[in-house]
């Protein structure tokens, strides 16, 4: 088990849980890695060859879980892969539909931890919100997931599963490029995903691989607290749109709401950001900020977040969000003409800052909200639930 720390906690990367039954998960490898797979269990290179590709179509262009379905695959080989091989899913735990149609799930892993995903529809686009770990390190005062222990780094087939199931749920095979429901990735689920940065990669390229789920680059975005060491990295191995939590504009506040920026400080981060590989005004850093009573929302807080982003050239976009409480939060939402005036000082300045509408916060699935419902509790609470639960009937 991990113990989250405060500043700069970066997880110790685990294998890939193995599956009681001994089958291979063929969900999250690659195309070299499905097919080192069929070399490994027996069949010759030139046969490998073929059947990754035949697989990998059936995999994420037919979304099909059942070998017995692959036509183009012989009937005498289907049980032969059936056995050694899983095209797998999460386990469900819950599915909740909020009254603005918002979908949140609690899944599960082989190994028994919990994760949530959630589906936002829009007029015009259908975004999935995409976890990256088990749990979080970071600790941002404001996020319920960030009072959560890191439990372990999802892989890149937890990650990919997500899209998975959510294309299973809204019906979205085969896949094609034309009149999706789900057109849009954000990495912003729970966890810090540049603290799990191989498996997010590859889960990310296998997403927007052309023959793969065939996302363009250009709809996926990936949030980050500010881990500024892996952000060029990312910039060049994966290239998608990048978020910024920022949500404070000076140090002091900042180090209080997102502690991570004690080891990695504003001006460093916003220089980080003017570095990011592809960033231009057709594809701006968007900066996320959480509108937090009395806080952070001030005139003067909104006239120095444009101070810092003229200062550093940004071609930016600010999301203000709607502080999205939960049980036991320290915080307060902004009231809507405190939201609503510092959002226009940013615009008067030149910068798109719209106010996000919150959605899914009757199922705890808005922004800030995702922990898992299911969350293990220790003995000692279970004993104590249970006396408690006695003596009320007693």
């Amino acid at each position: 088990m991990q113990i989250p720390g405060h500043i700069d906690p970066v997880p110790v990367p685990r294998a890939a849980p193995a599956r009681a039954d001994g089958r291979v998960d063929l969900v999250g490898l690659s195309k070299a890695e499905i097919r080192a797979a069929l070399a490994g269990a027996g069949l010759d290179e030139r046969q490998a060859k073929l059947r990754a590709k035949q697989l990998w179509h059936w995999i994420y262009n037919r979304g099909v879980t059942d070998f017995a379905l692959m036509t183009d695959i012989a009937k005498a080989q289907q049980p032969w892969l059936a056995e050694r091989f899983v095209i797998g899913r999460p386990d469900v735990v819950t599915a909740q539909v909020s009254t603005d149609g918002t979908r949140k799930w609690l899944l599960r892993s082989d190994d028994g931890q919990d994760y949530e995903m959630v589906f936002i529809p829009d007029a015009d686009r259908g975004t999935l919100c995409v976890s990256s770990q088990v749990g979080c390190t970071l600790n941002c005062r404001f996020c319920h997931t960030g009072t959560m222990r890191l439990v372990r780094n999802l892989t890149a087939g937890e990650i990919v599963g997500q899209v998975m199931l959510a294309r299973d749920g809204l019906g979205e095979w085969p896949s094609q490029p034309d009149g999706r429901l789900l057109t849009n990735i954000v990495m912003m689920g729970m966890g810090e995903p540049l603290y799990n940065f191989e498996q997010v990669r590859d889960a990310l390229r296998i997403v927007m691989d052309g023959d793969g789920l065939a996302l363009s680059k250009r709809r996926i975005t990936l949030s980050t607290s500010g881990v500024v060491p892996k952000m060029a990295q990312a910039g060049e191995e994966i290239g998608v749109n990048l978020a910024v939590s920022l949500h404070a504009v000076t140090k002091e506040i900042r180090d209080e709401i997102v502690p991570l920026n004690r080891k990695y400080g504003i001006e460093e981060l916003l220089q980080a950001c003017a570095d990011y590989p592809g960033a231009n005004n057709a594809r701006r850093i968007t900066f996320e900020y959480v509108m937090l009573k009395d806080k952070n929302d001030s005139d003067e807080d909104a006239r120095e977040l444009v101070r810092l982003l003229r200062k550093y050239k940004l071609p930016a976009k600010v999301n203000l969000i709607p502080f999205n409480p939960w049980p036991g939060a320290p915080y307060e939402c902004s009231d809507p003409e405190r939201i609503r005036a510092f959002s226009n000082i940013v615009f008067e300045a030149g910068i798109s800052a719209p106010i996000r509408t919150p959605r899914g916060r009757d199922i705890m699935a808005a922004c800030g909200q995702l922990k898992s419902a299911a969350e293990k509790k220790s003995r000692a609470e279970l004993d104590r639930l249970a006396e408690e639960k006695l003596a009320a009937l007693g």
